[in-house]
């Protein structure tokens, strides 16, 4: 067993979870550390765990948001079977498949959640995390604002972020978000799943889309459907694009806006991996309109 999975054998004894025999390396998360456990019975779960949490309550908002997703968006999350400070245990889930009647059923999820869930403001009762970087969720009553401020200005104090973008850059991301309310149109706030890039899609035992790896808020729906446009999706997700659309009411001009709302994960990316898998270079191009010429 390697030190990692031995880690994590370590974590579930100490959370009393004492039949687990052993632990096989899951793929998947890049923030912490993910294994399947086999217990004595025969059974597995989905460990995952970080060897320096980045908070107390990092594993608990996610199982909030698995939580409310499940019972208030009516989609399906895995079973929390534990969830403390030092490590999250979840019923065990199967790859998708990536077939287009998948897709398909997914589109119809994902437009129920978005479309049943709206609210009056934007933002989340507490933080949450996105990676090891916590997610600012401060109410606002302006989804412009909420965006601007919480979503894009805020990685703009992130070390990784500094070094990647000059003061043009930050000088350019300042320009685009006082003129949100000129490129995006006005929408409500709904729940949003938050990480919504497509290894976080995963398939029930019976075959049912489901969702992993949350971070909850009340925000435009876009912000989900971006972040599934931007991060290769496979190609039988086409159809779900145009069902979610079609579902949901989308307007014609939807697709032009999605480098804009991306520009918040990318931004996330940037601040957290080196590499940043061309994650700053997409967040330039998208800032170039934006840059005052001399």
């Amino acid at each position: 067993m390697t030190a990692s999975m031995s880690f994590l054998l370590e974590r579930l004894h100490a959370a009393g979870l004492t039949d687990v025999v052993a632990v096989e390396p899951a793929s998947g998360g890049l923030a912490a550390t993910a294994g399947l456990a086999h217990r004595g019975d025969g059974t597995q779960v989905f460990v995952k765990a970080f060897r320096e949490p980045p908070s107390e309550d990092a594993f608990a908002a996610e199982a909030e948001g698995l939580t409310v997703l499940r019972e208030t968006g009516g989609g399906a999350t895995p079973e929390i079977l534990l969830a403390d400070r030092d490590v999250l245990v979840l019923s065990v889930l199967r790859p998708r498949p990536d077939t287009a009647a998948f897709w398909e059923q997914f589109a119809h999820v994902l437009a129920h959640l978005h479309t049943t869930t709206r609210h009056a403001r934007f933002g989340w009762h507490r933080d949450n995390w996105l990676g090891r970087r916590r997610q600012v969720n401060t109410w606002e009553d302006d989804g412009f604002e909420f965006f601007a401020q919480h979503r894009l200005l805020r990685w703009l104090g992130e070390p990784r972020v500094q070094q990647a973008l000059g003061p043009a850059d930050r000088a350019a991301l300042e320009r685009l978000c006082d003129r949100l309310p000129e490129l995006l149109p006005v929408r409500p706030a709904c729940l949003t799943h938050g990480d919504l890039w497509s290894l976080n899609l995963m398939a029930t035992p019976d075959g049912r889309p489901a969702l992993i790896d949350p971070a909850v808020s009340y925000t435009w729906a876009e912000v989900d459907l971006a972040h599934l446009w931007t991060t290769s999706p496979p190609p039988e997700a086409n159809g779900f694009f145009e069902l979610y659309a079609e579902l949901t009411g989308l307007d014609r001009d939807w697709r032009e806006r999605m480098p804009i709302l991306q520009l918040r994960q990318h931004l996330a990316v940037t601040a957290q991996f080196d590499p940043d898998w061309g994650a700053a270079d997409l967040v330039r191009a998208t800032l170039a309109p934006f840059r005052r010429r001399h």
